[in-house]
C-alpha cells in the first residue's frame, strides 16, 4: 500500500482540501473539526467489534461452535480488510461524504444486554416488546440530542470512545481470566470444537455462522460519510479505515478468545436466558454485582456506538440530499448555520429509527429481517464500486490518488473482496435452521425487495431528472493540484489579503 505524500512533507491545507471538494463539484459547508484520532474513534465505536462479536454470539455457537466463532472471524477479517484497502482507493480519489447508508442497531443491542441483566436478577422475568422499545428509543434520544445540540462535543466524545472500548476490552479479559482460574476450557475446544444445531449440512452451517464474524466488521465506510470533516482528508481517511478493522479483528479475536476459555458448558451458553455474554461473565465471575459492572463498558460502548452511527446516518442522508437522490432535496441537503450540522436530515435520520422501533413492537420478525437486509445492502454496496472496477482493469481510479495499493495486492483484494460479498450476500438470506417455520424463516429477502423496489419507484418519479451525483471526471491534474505549489501560492495570496484587510481596519 502505497500512500502519496504531498509536496509539502505530507501535510496538507484545508485549502487543499476544499479545492479537492470542489474538483468534484462539490462545495465545503461543514467544519473540519475531528483530527484523525478523534475520527478513528469515530469509526471504531461505530465498529465496536469486540462488543458486537460477543453479543452475538448465538448466531455462531449452534452454527459451527468454537470454530465458527474463532476461524469465522479470521476468515471475515481478512476479507473486510481486503474490501476496506479496496474502497480505501475509491474514498483517496473521491473524498465526499457519499457512501453506503448504515441502519443503527445499537439501541437494540443495548437493550438485549439491559433485558440479559434484569434476567440474571430474575429467571423468572418475561420480556415484553415495549420494554425493549423504550431502551432502544432511549439510546437514540441521547444519540440524537448529542448530535443535535453538541457538534462540537463529538470529536472530543470520539476520542474517549476509543480509550473507553480498548480499556473495556482489556478490563473484561483480565478480569474473567482471574476469576475463573483454573477452571478454563481446554484449547482444543475453544479452537477446534464444531457444534451445529442448525439442522444444515455441517459445511453449510460453518458458512452461516460467518454472519457473526460479518456484523462485527461491517461498517467500517462511516469514515467515508465524515470525510468532509476532516483534514488532509484524501491520505488520512483510507487509513483510518483500514486501522479500523485491523483493530477490531485483533481486539475481537484475544476477546472470543478469553470468553470461549471461561464459558464452562457451550450448551448452557446458548440455551441462557441472560445471553451468551452476561452468562459467560456470571459464570467466570461467580457474581451477579461483577457482572454487571463489566457489562456496563459494552453498554457504554453502545451508546457511544448509537451517537455515532447517528452522525454517519445524518450526513450520509445530507450527501445524497445534496446530490439531489431524495425527495425534497433542497430542504435536506441545508446546514444550519449555527449548530453547524444537517439539522433536517438529522430529524429524518431519527424519524427512521423511531418507524423501525415501531415495526420491533409489531413483529421482531419484521425487524430482524430490516437489519439482516441492511447488511447484505451493505455488503453489495462495498462491492459493487471494486467490481465495476476490475471490470474495468483496475483503470477507473485517477492514478495520481494519494492512496495506490500494488497492482498485484490490488487484483487480489478487489477479487477476494467482491467473492466474499457475494458469497454472504447469499448465505445471509438462508434460513439459520432447518426444519424452517412460518416464525424461523429468514424475511430478509422480502425486506431487501421492499427497500430495491421503493428505490426504483423514487428513481423512476423523481431520482432520474434530479440526481446528479460528484463529479467523477477527475484526472491527473486536478489530483495534484491539491498538493502543488499552486496551492501555496493560494494560501499566501490570502493570507495578504487578510493582513491587508486587518491593517486597513487598524488604520480606520
Amino acid at each position: 500500500m502505497a500512500p502519496r505524500k504531498s509536496s509539502t512533507g505530507g501535510k496538507q491545507s484545508v485549502l487543499a482540501d476544499d479545492a479537492h471538494l470542489a474538483a468534484l463539484g462539490v462545495k465545503q459547508e461543514l467544519r473540519r473539526n475531528f483530527s484523525p484520532l478523534s475520527m478513528l474513534g469515530l469509526a471504531f465505536a461505530i465498529l465496536n467489534s469486540w462488543t458486537a462479536l460477543s453479543a452475538s454470539l448465538s448466531l455462531a455457537l449452534p452454527s459451527g461452535g468454537p470454530t465458527s466463532v474463532i476461524w469465522g472471524l479470521i476468515t471475515a477479517g481478512v476479507c473486510n480488510l481486503c474490501l476496506a484497502a479496496s474502497l480505501a482507493e475509491f474514498l483517496s480519489a473521491y473524498p465526499t461524504a457519499g457512501g453506503q447508508a448504515l441502519v443503527a442497531t445499537a439501541g437494540l443491542l443495548g437493550s438485549q444486554l439491559i433485558i440479559g441483566i434484569i434476567s440474571l436478577y430474575n429467571p423468572d422475568y418475561v420480556p415484553e416488546p415495549w420494554h425493549q422499545f423504550l431502551i432502544y428509543i432511549g439510546y437514540n434520544l441521547v444519540a440524537a440530542l448529542l448530535n443535535a445540540f453538541g457538534n462540537h462535543l463529538l470529536p472530543y466524545i470520539n476520542k474517549t470512545a476509543i480509550i473507553w472500548s480498548i480499556s473495556g476490552f482489556a478490563i473484561i479479559c483480565i478480569t474473567i481470566l482471574a476469576c475463573a482460574t483454573p477452571n478454563y476450557n481446554s484449547g482444543d475446544l475453544v479452537y477446534r470444537n464444531f457444534i451445529n444445531n442448525t439442522g444444515w449440512p455441517d459445511g453449510v452451517a460453518w458458512l452461516l455462522g460467518l454472519l457473526q464474524g460479518g456484523l462485527g466488521l461491517t461498517g467500517f465506510d462511516a469514515t467515508a460519510h465524515m470525510i468532509e470533516e476532516i483534514p488532509n482528508a484524501a491520505l488520512e481517511g483510507p487509513k483510518i479505515m483500514i486501522y479500523c478493522v485491523a483493530i477490531g479483528v485483533f481486539t475481537g479475536f484475544i476477546f472470543l478468545s478469553c470468553l470461549l476459555f471461561v464459558a464452562g458448558p457451550l450448551d448452557e451458553v446458548i440455551s441462557s436466558t441472560a445471553g451468551p455474554l452476561g452468562y459467560i461473565l456470571y459464570h467466570a465471575t461467580g457474581s451477579k454485582a461483577g457482572t454487571v459492572c463489566l457489562l456496563l463498558f459494552p453498554l457504554v460502548c453502545l451508546l457511544f456506538a448509537a451517537i455515532s452511527i447517528m452522525t454517519t446516518s445524518s450526513r450520509m442522508t445530507y450527501a445524497f440530499a445534496r446530490d439531489g437522490g431524495l425527495p425534497f432535496s433542497r430542504f435536506f441537503a441545508r446546514v444550519h448555520p449555527k449548530l453547524d450540522v444537517p439539522l433536517e436530515s438529522l430529524a429524518l435520520t431519527n424519524l427512521v429509527v423511531l418507524i423501525f422501533g415501531l415495526i420491533f413492537l409489531g413483529s421482531s420478525s419484521a425487524f430482524n429481517a430490516i437489519v439482516s437486509a441492511s447488511v447484505v445492502a451493505l455488503g453489495l454496496s462495498y462491492g459493487i464500486p471494486v467490481a465495476i472496477n476490475c471490470l474495468r482493469g483496475r483503470k477507473m481510479l485517477p492514478a495520481t490518488r494519494h492512496f495506490i495499493l500494488p497492482e498485484w495486492f490490488g487484483w487480489f483484494a478487489n477479487l477476494l473482496g467482491v467473492s466474499y460479498v457475494l458469497l454472504t450476500t447469499v448465505l445471509f438470506v438462508f434460513p439459520p435452521a432447518l426444519p424452517v417455520t412460518g416464525s424461523s424463516m429468514n424475511y430478509c429477502i422480502v425486506a431487501f425487495g421492499i427497500v430495491l423496489m421503493i428505490s426504483m419507484i423514487q428513481w423512476f418519479v423523481d431520482g432520474r431528472m434530479n440526481f446528479t451525483g460528484p463529479k467523477v471526471e477527475l484526472d491527473d491534474h486536478v489530483l495534484t493540484a491539491v498538493e502543488s505549489p499552486v496551492n501555496v501560492r493560494a494560501a499566501s495570496m490570502v493570507q495578504r489579503q487578510l493582513d491587508y484587510e486587518k491593517a486597513a481596519d487598524s488604520v480606520g
